[in-house]
């Protein structure tokens, strides 16, 4: 079977090489090739920038892609595969070479195809939209020397100054609806001096609409607004003025009131009969029993009657009802009554159906871990959710989960592979409300999403040959937003304890040649607070660039120390609660992540976090769960996780227990990556990462921790490499391949900054799902 598989690869080689003497064999007279853009040359008048948008409505239209692009438009790849095969003289429809004429065969790009005089029209209009209007372009087509038949194409493009804005009026405005214009005039986006842009006049329509329609004006739509422009009184200079359509029909003039409001909620089965109540104003058909509480429905309901009409609140109703999260989906039916009321208003009723979801929800995922440490196993987790447990959408969680895994053959420490040596069973049950449960003083009437979220759980981890551990967890969380951009997550209360109930005869060793490491894994109580703040900029059309920034405080053991301290314990250490004692410290971490778009198929996505941890009063060391490590396929992607620092320090790789104390006290991190289109779902990255931790104080037994900023530098590990992403749509698969450039520790067998012994031993695979950042 192998050789029959070599024989067959041979034979298409062959095929394939045997035709590629020619990609142009099929061309008939007048036909030319198109191999790509030769040059691209842009030039704009002094002050002129073109940048982001800009930029790419220009040089986009232009980028026209030739057969099998290696980096569009400019380079080919030296294997066109497709043409040679398009090439082939196929006689026979059926047969190996007829299937692979069906399979592998492009159709040539030819000149005729790209239209390089319509382009450069494409070009001039998309230069007009933001204010360049007479802009000079010409093309020319360049033939290849060596084929007649295969043709390059150079583009030259003049962007001259930009007109500016002179006076912008609102013009032909009567009424309410003049009223609400001189109400709002100082929003208006088009400002006197600024340069022209189609996409601002734009988003003024959509401001002027928006404004419209949360006033009454349900009717109303944005192409009812028109923009008189006149570029006569001074060079480069256009006069706006805003204005109405004429023969818009008389229901979109016409401001309107909420009228009556029905609410029905509908099972999967409506063969029962249903019941009907007035709550607030609002009429509810249900089907006994209600499964919802009135006053949580009343709470979702920003539709009231007698309200002026508001699409932000009829956006608001259907939101507040998804968020309760026990609706399937909700649609909205409006009716208009025929007569009008004597203030000037219409009316409308507005008839809401929410139809229930399945009450009871259940998850299951399964996972395969592999760790630095040679350990390999898959995990599992299940889970149960009841949606609506006291009747206004609270989620009550119960998930159960269990990993194993075993060591995968590490001849230097004797293991016995393939054997199970390392467990962890876990339960975990959560209870979310959709809502903040703190005094009415501090809620907020803003419409964002909110929830209290309350958790508690129990661990049992054994780690063969080392430790078996059991820890619980409990912890009072409330996430909400300020803004659309800006998430707030507060942990007042969340409380840890770690018990270890076994250890071994090796982890022992360890610990006792480790006394910081060992103070990190003693039965310990962490009573813990925090904070972390979030801004998320979302990538828009006006800017296609996103912007994340997380910032977390996390306060352990301070409260307790002072309440105690209050209280007359006035011991510097060791001092416990319930008969343990507990942690106390503070840690601050921060993560910046740009992403940058390039082009319409490329992105530049920038990271850099850093967190510092300091313990004190009734600590000495932080807890090692939250002390921090570097590497790994989410960090420097050229070293396994664990596998560099504290600072310059360094064990033998063949240590077991090594990866145990290369954790620290500060971390800094940089990773650049530049992320771009292959073909089809498959994607490439080219990266640069850098990084590594720190002890805060000098440790005897891991020399070269401590952070220091001389000789900084040089304890910064790098490592670059590049990766493959296939995207499913639901999932994205990643392969990449790190190469370390340098390491924070001294090498005896290599000397210089890059001090990698062979550049084998500098490569690390890493096989993920997602995106590292």
């Amino acid at each position: 079977m192998k050789s029959l598989g070599n024989s067959l690869f041979v034979i298409i080689v062959f095929m394939i090489l045997g035709s590629s003497c020619s990609q142009t064999k099929r061309l008939t007279e007048g036909e030319v090739l198109y191999t790509g853009v030769k040059k691209m040359n842009i030039e704009t008048a002094k002050g002129v920038k073109l940048e982001g948008p800009k930029s790419s409505a220009i040089s986009g239209p232009l980028g026209f892609s030739p057969n099998n692009p290696l980096y569009a438009p400019y380079i080919r790849s030296p294997f066109p595969v497709g043409l040679w095969v398009y090439n082939w003289n196929v006689k026979k429809e059926k047969g190996l070479k007829h299937w692979l004429y069906k399979k592998l065969a492009k159709k040539p790009v030819l000149i005729s195809d790209v239209q390089p005089e319509l382009r450069l029209k494409v070009v001039e209009n998309a230069a007009s939209e933001y204010g360049y209007f007479g802009v000079k372009s010409s093309y020319e087509i360049i033939p290849n020397k060596r084929n007649p038949k295969k043709a390059k194409i150079s583009y030259n493009v003049y962007v001259p100054e930009a007109y500016l804005l002179g006076t912008v009026e609102f013009w032909g405005w009567t009424g309410r609806m003049d009223s609400l214009i001189q109400r709002t005039q100082r929003g208006c986006l088009l400002k006197s001096g600024a340069e022209y842009n189609l996409y601002t006049m734009e988003d003024e329509r959509t401001r002027i609409t928006k404004m419209f329609r949360n006033s009454g004006y349900y009717y109303f739509q944005s192409d009812y607004i028109e923009f008189l422009v006149d570029t006569t009184r001074e060079r480069r200079v256009a006069d706006v003025r805003i204005a109405l359509k004429h023969g818009i029909p008389a229901v979109a003039l016409q401001p309107y009131k909420v009228g009556n409001v029905e609410l029905v909620l509908e099972n999967s089965d409506q063969s029962e009969t249903q019941d009907t109540l007035s709550y607030k104003g609002i009429e509810v058909k249900y089907t006994k029993p209600l499964d919802v509480k009135p006053k949580v429905l009343a709470r979702s309901m920003h539709l009231l009657p007698g309200d002026t009409y508001s699409f932000w609140r009829q956006n608001r109703t259907q939101t507040s009802l998804a968020r309760l999260g026990i609706f399937k989906y909700t649609n909205l039916n409006v009716t208009r009554a025929d007569s009008v009321k004597k203030s000037g208003f219409g009316s409308l009723d507005f008839s809401i159906n929410a139809v229930y979801d399945l009450p009871i929800e259940t998850e299951i995922e399964v996972d395969v871990s592999s760790k630095s440490n040679n350990l390999l196993g898959p995990g599992l987790s299940l889970g149960i959710t009841n949606k609506n447990l006291f009747r206004g959408g609270e989620n009550l969680t119960f998930k159960l989960n269990g990993a194993y895994e075993w060591e995968v053959g590490d001849k230097k420490t004797n293991s016995n592979s393939g054997l199970i040596n390392s467990y962890e069973l876990g339960v975990n049950v959560g209870l979310s409300l959709p809502r903040l449960l703190v005094p009415n003083f501090l809620k907020s009437s803003k419409d964002f999403a909110e929830r209290t979220n309350f958790q508690i759980g129990v661990d049992f981890l054994n780690r063969h040959t080392f430790f078996r551990m059991l820890s619980f967890t409990g912890s009072l969380s409330y996430d909400f937003q300020s803004s659309w951009r800006v998430y707030h997550t507060i942990t007042p209360l969340k409380i840890t304890y770690t018990h270890l109930l076994q250890t071994s005869k090796e982890f022992d060793e360890t610990m006792e040649n480790n006394p910081a490491i060992a103070m990190s894994f003693k039965n310990q109580l962490i009573p813990s607070m925090s904070y972390s703040y979030t801004y998320d900029r979302a990538a828009t059309r006006r800017n296609p660039n996103r912007l994340y920034w997380q910032n977390t405080i996390m306060s352990a053991g301070n409260i307790l120390s002072a309440v105690q301290y209050i209280t007359g314990n006035h011991q510097g250490q060791n001092k416990k609660l319930f008969g343990n004692i507990y942690s106390q410290f503070l840690k601050l971490t921060s993560e910046v992540i740009v992403y940058r778009k390039i082009t319409e198929t490329s992105l530049l996505a920038t990271r850099f976090m850093g967190g510092i941890g300091c313990a004190y009063g009734n600590s000495r060391v932080m807890p090692y769960s939250e002390q921090f490590y570097i590497g790994g396929a989410n960090s420097i992607r050229a070293f396994t996780i664990r596998s560099i620092g504290p600072g310059s320090y360094h064990q033998e790789s063949d240590n077991k227990t090594a990866y145990l104390d290369q954790t620290g006290d500060i971390k800094l991190e940089g990773n650049v990556e530049l992320r771009f289109k292959i073909m089809y779902q498959l994607n490439g990255a080219i990266f640069l990462d850098a990084g590594n931790v720190w002890l805060l104080r000098n440790d005897p037994k891991r020399p070269g921790g401590e952070f220091k900023l001389a000789g900084l530098l040089k304890e910064i590990a790098l490592g670059t490499g590049f990766g493959l992403r296939y995207d499913f749509g639901f999932i994205v698969l990643r392969g990449d391949l790190g190469i370390a450039l340098h390491t924070p520790y001294k090498n005896p067998d290599k000397s210089g900054y890059y001090n990698i012994p062979k550049f084998k031993d500098g490569l690390r695979f890493h096989l993920a799902i997602g995106y590292p950042f």
